[in-house]
């Protein structure tokens, strides 16, 4: 009669069971899972003590009433407790599967850490969180420490996270304080947003940047590609940007479905594409009195490879003229190559800037012409595809 027996003592939570197994099979997936993961919470609450002592004295009834004629003693309360065991953390798998499939946060005690991340209590099993799930403001709060010195003061807190994985035939269950996060905070960030942030790790490709919130802390990431950094031609993001630097950046694509966050550092600084030689070259005579020439402008040395482009333009159609205006001195090297770039101020009077860049050097170029700046533009393109 052993099978009796367990059917009595495992009866109070048969309809938990009964519960996880309606989750798969219903159609509102969300609605089963949190009724399952509360009838768990109610079944977890109770005494675990008094749950034994009242479960064991059903077993021993149980075992007594059917072995009176056998005249067998059975010791009921060794299997009783490892058949609640077992039943408790199955249940609590399935109350995992249930969190991970409806995408609710738990809280749970971090129990301890190793080499890889942290070791958190789920009810009656322990799952891992991996160190980069880790939300960034662990790292961004204590500046300089390692994983390692951050995880060994956070054994007997609680942590908020998501359950991302849970394979009970492996005995895997994953956590994420990462996407517990962004359930929170994604919902207040736009695209045009601008943020104080912090450089974290920096990679070939570009930086992860934290973002911080009015709270003062740092809860969500995201990426300034390359091309994001600086207006400068940047061949190597660390020469721009260090590990712990505090930057401004502005928001400019929000993945919500992949949780993913696109910023950029230049577009919170005027194009320089669009800079006339005022806006370049200091005013201020921070850079010395020679900074910017207007004299004698027949005379300024045109940048090597100018002429070729100059005998070029004055054969596209709406371009009668084309000459040096004057010329200046940088603080930042632009460019080692030489560069074209176009004015945002329109033709006046048929009159067109360009300024061409190589090194610190930039000399202002003035077009006679009767092209718009989108004509001007293209003319531009066509003359540099033939200039070798």
């Amino acid at each position: 009669m052993p099978l009796y027996s367990a059917t009595l003592a495992l009866g109070s939570v048969s309809q938990l069971f009964i519960t996880g197994d309606a989750i798969a099979s219903s159609k509102n997936h969300n609605s089963c899972s949190v009724s399952c993961v509360f009838n768990h919470i109610n079944f977890s609450k109770l005494s675990h003590k008094s749950l034994c002592k009242k479960r064991s004295s059903v077993f021993a009834a149980s075992r007594v009433s059917n072995t009176e004629n056998s005249g067998l003693v059975h010791d009921a309360s060794a299997s009783t407790d490892e058949d609640l065991q077992e039943a408790r953390i199955s249940a609590d798998w399935k109350v995992a599967k249930a969190y991970s499939d409806s995408g609710l946060i738990y809280e749970g005690m971090i129990e301890g850490y190793n080499g890889g991340g942290l070791l958190v209590r789920f009810h009656s099993l322990v799952g891992f969180l991996p160190f980069p799930q880790l939300s960034p403001s662990h790292f961004c709060k204590e500046r300089g420490k390692s994983l390692q010195d951050i995880a060994k003061g956070l054994p007997g807190s609680l942590i908020s996270v998501k359950v991302i994985q849970v394979d009970e035939e492996h005995k895997k269950l994953i956590f994420s304080e990462k996407e517990a996060v962004w359930s929170k905070f994604s919902e207040q960030i736009n695209v045009g947003d601008i943020f104080e942030a912090r450089v974290g790790s920096i990679e070939d490709y570009g930086a992860f940047v934290h973002l911080r919130f009015p709270d003062g802390l740092y809860h969500l990431t995201g990426l300034v590609h390359v091309s994001e950094v600086s207006w400068d031609l940047v061949q190597d993001v660390r020469d721009i940007l260090n590990e712990g630097d505090d930057v401004k950046v502005k928001i400019i694509n929000v993945n919500r479905v992949k949780s993913r966050i696109t910023l950029s550092i230049k577009q919170l600084e005027e194009d320089p594409l669009l800079e006339t030689l005022d806006k370049v070259i200091p005013q201020d005579g921070s850079v010395g009195p020679d900074s910017l020439s207007t004299d004698n402008s027949s005379n300024i040395e045109p940048l090597p490879g100018l002429e070729a482009i100059f005998e070029e333009l004055v054969r596209e159609d709406g371009i009668d003229d084309v000459r040096i205006n004057r010329q200046g001195f940088e603080k930042r090297v632009v460019s080692q190559d030489l560069q074209l770039w176009l004015s945002n101020s329109p033709a006046v009077n048929q009159k067109f800037t360009l300024l061409a860049r190589a090194g610190r050097q930039v000399q202002e170029i003035q077009l006679t012409t009767t092209l718009d700046q989108e004509g001007i533009k293209k003319a531009l393109q066509r003359v540099l595809e033939r200039v070798p």
